[in-house]
């Protein structure tokens, strides 16, 4: 059985001073309504509502493991880039010219994953 579609035909027009309003909007803001009509419907049928909450440790710790992601995806592409260059290299010099700035691009992928796992544990720590 289909749900009926209820038709909104009937306006209930307020007047509110600009303060009034602020204060509307800034707790409709808090809730997880998409649009205020909804959130005045919701208040005046119901009196209730439900409330959004945010951590900010979350989206600090977000923040974080972001850029750390971003740092290793830019380490992990380099390395990438070094590898592909090691295998169009076709004398031995040119490969044992290149073998030192592949050893350093390994050391500092490793050395970016060894400090997003200090990241993590202090991130882990935390919470």
């Amino acid at each position: 059985m289909e749900k009926q579609k209820s038709n909104r035909s009937r306006i209930i027009g307020i007047r509110l001073t600009p303060q009034e309003l602020a204060k509307i909007n800034g707790l409709f803001n808090e809730t997880t309504s998409r649009k205020l009509s909804d959130y005045v419907r919701n208040v005046l049928s119901n009196g209730k509502v439900t409330i959004q909450t945010r951590d900010r440790s979350v989206d600090d710790c977000m923040a974080e493991l972001i850029e750390a992601r971003r740092q290793l995806q830019a380490s992990g592409n380099n390395l990438n880039q070094a590898v592909k260059k090691l295998h169009i290299l076709k004398t031995t010099k040119e490969i044992l010219d290149w073998l030192p700035v592949y050893e350093k691009l390994v050391e500092d992928y490793f050395q970016k994953l060894d400090e997003i796992k200090l990241r993590i544990n202090k991130l882990s720590e935390k919470w």
